[in-house]
């Protein structure tokens, strides 16, 4: 079928209609082999069905331009090129923005949706980023990198996958290299939004003993017209 104009039905259907639409949690409804067994999809179907529904623009973690807690790192520590890792890409925005300004930008997203409506992005905007499919659990990258930005990743890997991530970023981010982690703070209770949040005694205890922490402090997920965005935790880390 295809979609029809909502204008065409009554009043009451019309307001069912355009209603916001929320899918019941696979683990309501998929089952495997027998009733008490629950189907747990990949991780990358959950991403691709989010980003073929959703319009970019109207995704909760949409940034037109590039965040301004990056922004003012890489104006800190005096960054004004090399080679950046951009994790979890999404619509691109982040990895788009760097390439205007000079950087080298390698963008990956365990969707292949995101990543094509990302490539057009950088198409419409005259910038060459490389676009990889890829997944930094499981990640296929051999090259280092100068910078590793993750703005809103690690939040969700789960806590017993923590050691993969780090191994990943310690491999591909040289020595000396920066990596900017920005992910939801502790202090955000809404229950929206992804399902690990943090504390800065969290972040120091994961992460210190493989990078130097240079800054942490409290952020917010800044969203246009967004009125009360999300608590954020910003930090600058450096591979020690």
């Amino acid at each position: 079928g295809y979609r029809a104009d909502p204008a065409t039905i009554d009043d009451a259907l019309r307001e069912r209609e355009q209603r916001p639409r929320q899918r019941k949690p696979l683990e309501e409804i998929v089952f495997v082999a027998d009733w008490q067994t629950v189907f747990s999809p990949p991780c990358e179907l959950g991403w691709e069905a989010r980003y073929q529904e959703t319009p970019a623009e109207a995704l909760p973690w949409y940034c037109p331009d590039l965040d301004p807690d990056f922004a003012a790192a890489l104006e800190r520590l005096r960054i004004d090129g090399g080679r950046i890792l951009d994790l979890g890409t999404g619509p691109g925005t982040q990895a788009v923005a760097l390439a205007k300004r000079g950087f080298q930008v390698v963008a990956t997203d365990v969707s292949a949706t995101a990543l094509a409506q990302a490539r057009a992005l950088a198409e419409r905007e005259g910038v060459t980023v490389d676009w990889v499919l890829d997944d930094i659990l499981a990640t296929r990258l051999k090259d280092r990198f100068d910078l590793i930005m993750d703005r809103g990743l690690f939040h969700n890997v789960p806590p017993e996958q923590r050691d993969r991530y780090l191994a990943a970023l310690k491999r591909l981010l040289r020595s000396g290299g920066y990596l900017l982690l920005k992910c939801f703070s502790s202090r955000e209770t809404r229950p929206e939004g992804p399902p690990h949040r943090f504390s800065p005694e969290e972040i120091q205890r994961i992460f210190g003993a493989d990078f130097q922490i240079i800054d942490l402090h409290e952020s917010v997920f800044q969203r246009p017209g967004e009125t009360d965005p999300p608590k954020a935790l910003f930090c600058i880390l450096r591979n020690a």
